[in-house]
């Protein structure tokens, strides 16, 4: 097909303008290719279509990664945030998940202004309805828009989010929408269908918005944001906007009642759903369903802006007609005379199979052709936008005739999540936890520019600020550690000091002190008054260097052992059902396909390094029972 048939060309083409795709067109047009962000409207691009927070636990996590490669969530987040939270902030630093409830206007406009100021990338207003293949069929060589258009691309990138043939369903209506509002996109189903895609359905769900003027907050608890708030990027220095508590309510017995009386008016539970929801985000009716024992579950009541009465009820997904959801709402603490101001719904879309995708995020059966996103059956705006960075990033790269890149799971979340979902695909939507990654002792949210922007550098994803800060804070890094290595003590002068050593006579340096429980820095200040010029951020950096270096050596060990162990055949009568410690699920997982080695059970979806531990075990000691 010639160059004249089109109206418009560019190197890579991004269609959707949700998360996936602001990642996925920023990233390509930094690497310098000319970029397209194919949207039906400029106006929604950065809408927060269901709750309006960026992080938690793993999802944190995914946003420090797309930061650390240069991309738009960790700072537009940061300029909306009003309620930053660090979560399971009393556990270990590998765990620890920064949040925020975000201001939906403020993220959008962030977001817009982001995409506004990106060079080499142009937004075209359309609505994509078919791909437009070469000559023998196998490769994407543009996009045809609704209107007649056709714009040529080297490379294209679908992120449809759940737009793809969406259907929204509150009780019995059925509303053909990809967001309340929003026509669907019906024309790329059947496009990817032609490929031979293999296609599939998914539901998610949101929650009514309330009033927040008739909530009576006064009889609430307050959950407050942290005192010092931590920022997603490594680029900004302070929060600015003001900080907001949210409130917290409960469900009743009352409202348990009003949704067992009404389960056969809920789309989910009246069979007109065909799609799998999320199981770590169910819906109201699926907790009272399969958690019905219990005497309430927690709603956190969070304000969608500072200057927005808008309250999003977080715990409250639903598919029950609203007359049905004013009554149960009305049945729980503080919000007795509360006031809809938008009825929940679920809503079902198409997904592409993953494993028909490449670990570069480009589909096997047509060259050039790259998704990312819902589309790849995950869920979360995090998951999205770091689907969306790799999926644009190599979209460029195929455009300029350039090799593509993988991410290993070795080296990050993004590389987890896409292994996951590449190799064993998706049973429901997929959501990122810190417990999927084996090696999350390393793959920390702190040092996610140490482990990534290298790469991005190296990949041209990555500004000129951002590489001044961080060659200084690697630099800065270096000295303090080079400090505290040259600082050192004997059992017997570290004893006087108030330090516990085993007294073996050996010398230990400031970091190897400052890597036992209970030391820091500021301890470490009494002994050596040089250490209190390490300015508090950067002290605190270290202390978890310091805190995980042996650990990590022990990691290193455990990962060449886990290769060695993948190959480990499991014996065809090997009792699943007996082993102990398995959750019920994983369990049932084992008994039911009976994997015949560690590579194929690491392969399940949801099976975590801890349940792979238990089966070695009890394989080593059939091993040496059978010796015996």
């Amino acid at each position: 097909m010639t160059s004249q048939s089109f109206d418009l060309s560019f190197d890579v083409v991004v269609i959707g303008g949700g998360h996936a795709g602001c990642e996925a067109a920023a990233a390509a047009a930094r690497t310098g290719a000319r970029t397209a962000l194919l949207t039906h409207a400029f106006a929604t691009v950065g809408a927060m279509s269901c709750n309006p927070a960026i992080g938690g636990i793993g999802k944190g996590h995914l946003v420090r990664e797309i930061d650390a490669m240069g991309g738009l969530m960790g700072e537009v987040a940061d300029a909306a945030g009003i309620q930053f939270r660090l979560l399971n902030r009393s556990k270990g630093p590998a765990v620890r998940g920064p949040r925020t409830q975000a201001d939906r206007k403020l993220y959008r406009e962030a977001m817009q202004a982001a995409i506004r100021g990106q060079a080499n990338l142009e937004i075209v207003e359309g609505d994509a309805a078919d791909l437009v293949l070469g000559e023998d069929g196998t490769r994407v060589a543009g996009v045809e828009l609704a209107d007649g258009r056709r714009i040529a691309a080297g490379a294209v990138v679908i992120t449809s989010g759940t737009f793809l043939n969406g259907l929204i369903h509150m009780g019995d209506r059925r509303i053909p929408a990809g967001r309340i509002g929003e026509a669907p996109s019906t024309g790329l189903s059947a496009a990817l269908a032609r490929l031979g895609l293999k296609l599939g359905r998914l539901k998610t769900g949101t929650p009514a918005r309330l009033d927040g003027r008739t909530i009576d907050w006064a009889s609430l608890d307050r959950q407050a944001a942290d005192a010092d708030p931590v920022p997603f990027s490594y680029l900004t220095t302070r929060i600015a906007n003001p900080q907001i508590e949210c409130g917290i309510t409960r469900t009743t017995p009352e409202t348990h009642r009003i949704i067992r009386d009404s389960l056969h008016l809920s789309a989910l539970y009246s069979g007109a759903i065909e799609g799998v929801g999320p199981r770590y985000c169910p819906s109201i009716e699926d907790k009272i369903v399969k958690f019905g024992e219990r005497d309430g579950h927690q709603v956190f009541l969070e304000p969608e802006g500072l200057d927005d009465d808008t309250v999003y009820p977080n715990g409250l997904s639903t598919s029950l007609p609203e007359t049905v959801q004013e009554a149960f709402l009305r049945s729980m603490p503080g919000l007795e005379r509360v006031s809809i101001l938008k009825a929940g719904y679920a809503i079902e879309y198409d997904h592409v199979d993953p494993r028909e995708l490449r670990a570069t995020l480009e589909t096997r059966a047509c060259a050039g052709l790259f998704l990312a996103g819902q589309i790849n059956g995950t869920t979360g705006y995090e998951e999205a936008g770091a689907q969306g960075l790799l999926a644009g990033l190599n979209a460029a790269r195929r455009a300029g005739g350039a090799e593509p890149v993988t991410i290993s799971r070795s080296d990050a979340y993004l590389g987890v999540m896409v292994d996951d979902l590449t190799r064993t695909g998706v049973s429901e939507p997929y959501r990122m936890f810190t417990s999927r990654a084996e090696f999350r002792l390393s793959l920390r949210a702190d040092n996610a520019d140490r482990r990534l922007t290298p790469l991005g550098l190296e990949l041209g994803l990555v500004g000129e600020t951002r590489a001044r800060v961080f060659a200084e804070t690697e630099t800065a890094l270096a000295a303090a550690r080079q400090t505290l290595e040259a600082l050192s003590l004997t059992p017997t002068e570290a004893g006087r000091a108030g330090l516990q050593v085993n007294g073996d006579g050996r010398r230990r340096s400031a970091w190897t002190l400052l890597s036992q429980p209970g030391t820091d820095l500021q301890r470490l200040s009494a002994i050596w008054p040089q250490l209190a010029d390490i300015p508090p951020k950067l002290a605190e950096r270290v202390e978890i260097e310091a805190g995980y270096d042996v650990y990590l050596d022990r990691q290193r060990r455990d990962q060449e052992r886990l290769r060695r162990d993948e190959a480990r055949t499991i014996p065809a009568d090997f009792d699943f059902a007996g082993l102990k410690g398995l959750s019920n699920e994983l369990r049932q997982k084992l008994v039911q396909r009976r994997p015949a080695s560690i590579a194929e059970a690491e392969g399940i979806d949801g099976m975590t390094p801890a349940a792979l531990a238990l089966v070695l075990v009890a394989l080593r000691r059939g091993a040496l029972t059978h010796a015996a």
